[in-house]
């Protein structure tokens, strides 16, 4: 027989205290007796993708339950069931309205915001609160981080990155308030140190020199507590730890793999910013991993995840493509660009799926981790030759803890604001408000 425990209960080991996913044995005997449905944890992810999309190859041909997946989208196979397609959204605060120039900074700041930034190169930046942030602002006390930020390039603060507009909008899609972007960390090393370490910062980089230097495991600190823990826990709860903890052994061994490859790329001379993973596709898994884990323990339930900065012109020879993707968005209708658009367009899918895979095998009290969660991908831009930010491409994966009906496209009236859609996810987590950015109400249908 299992002994109760808390929730906030975690592995301690010198410089190291690994949180847990949600045992039985944290829940009140009140709810394992009841036979009613639970509750469950709803989470909400913003994946944002740059330079918009190859929307032929996009969006849905058929409406409502019925649709076959386009070419772009049949990564999703696995999890169909689980995505909802939306067509028709709008950010319209990400247009000129008479600034001129700088649809990729606009389509960043705007994303998740609603609203349109001041056009500045300077320290007077002026976006709004994102949708994210008012979420972390009302629900972020029950974990220990109230959102978490992470990314695969780094943004700068200041300077002019897109027609006289900061790289602050362009790098940043969470805002704290109209003049503050939420940081986001690239390197998987240290969000991972992040989520394990202590509160003593000294005592966790004492810790990380300790591993280095002996080729040791972050779990290798811990299992003394962890053995202790599994005595008080059933056969059910035991097996679950054992799982997490293999989970978080293996992302600590390919980070330490990571690091291998990218010193082997430097002797190559291709060398990639210090820390970062040398394949991109990696860096993306690696950082899913840790949004995936901080979700399942409850550290946090709200994220972002940048997988580049808006107007990024990073080349994809990993899949093949050595031209910059910024580039290819200009692709003036000639179809050998768009034909390479479309690749990275699946490519970048394919890892949306990797990390919709992760969430649907992951199992709650209530269901799976995606069935548990809402979580949007997608961009400010829709096609990248014409700068243009309606009929966004816009996808949903996950039920929201049952409250919505997936597994469908939908198609709003061209020109429905996007931040509809984030006034009804807000409701789901229990945030209520009436505006943001230039909502005109809650979105129908979805839920």
């Amino acid at each position: 027989m299992s002994h109760r425990i808390s929730r906030r209960t975690v592995l301690r080991g010198l410089g190291a205290a690994i949180a847990l996913p949600t045992l039985e044995a944290m829940l009140p005997l009140t709810a394992l007796a009841a036979s009613g449905p639970k509750r469950p944890i709803v989470r909400m992810a913003f994946l944002f993708v740059p330079n918009g999309i190859h929307m032929p190859a996009w969006t849905p041909v058929q409406e409502g339950a019925h649709f076959d997946l386009p070419e772009t989208l049949m990564p999703l196979q696995k999890v169909r069931d689980s995505i909802t397609v939306m067509t028709g959204l709008t950010q319209h605060n990400a247009e000129a309205l008479g600034d001129g120039p700088g649809d990729h900074a606009r389509s960043a700041a705007a994303w998740l915001t609603g609203v349109h930034p001041r056009k500045t190169s300077g320290a007077d930046i002026h976006a709004g609160i994102s949708v994210d942030q008012l979420a972390a602002s009302h629900i972020g006390g029950a974990t220990q981080f109230p959102s978490v930020e992470v990314g695969c390039e780094q943004g700068g603060q200041n300077g002019d990155c897109d027609s006289g507009y900061s790289c602050a909008y362009s790098s940043h899609i969470s805002w704290r308030s109209a003049t503050t972007p939420m940081a986001k960390e690239i390197d998987p090393r240290q969000v991972f140190d992040r989520l394990f370490g202590n509160s003593d910062p000294g005592e966790t980089a004492e810790n990380r020199h300790m591993r280095d230097r002996d080729r040791s495991s972050i779990m290798d600190f811990v299992m003394g507590d962890a053995a202790q823990l599994k005595t008080k826990l059933g056969y059910q709860d035991r097996n679950k730890l054992d799982e997490y903890l293999t989970g978080v052994r293996e992302i600590e061994q390919r980070l330490n793999r990571s690091a291998t490859l990218r010193q082997a790329a430097a002797v190559s001379g291709i060398t990639p910013p210090e820390a970062m993973p040398a394949d991109y596709g990696e860096h993306l898994r690696l950082m899913a991993d840790m949004m995936a884990l901080a979700f399942q323990t409850d550290l946090t339930r709200v994220g972002t995840f940048m997988w580049a900065n808006e107007g990024s012109n990073r080349s994809f020879r990993e899949i093949g493509i050595p031209e910059g993707h910024h580039d290819l968005s200009h692709h003036g209708g000639l179809k050998e660009k768009q034909d390479k658009l479309k690749v990275i367009n699946k490519f970048q899918v394919t890892q949306l799926a990797y990390l919709l895979e992760k969430l649907q095998s992951i199992k709650e009290p209530t269901g799976t981790l995606l069935d548990n969660s809402m979580i949007v991908f997608g961009g400010g831009i829709s096609d990248g030759n014409r700068h243009n930010h309606d009929d966004l491409p816009v996808l949903v994966a996950g039920r929201g803890g049952g409250a919505i009906q997936s597994g469908r496209h939908i198609v709003y009236p061209d020109g429905t604001p996007m931040a509809n859609l984030y006034l009804s996810m807000l409701d789901r987590v229990g945030v209520r408000t009436d505006n943001l950015g230039d909502s005109t109400g809650r979105l129908q249908q979805l839920f």
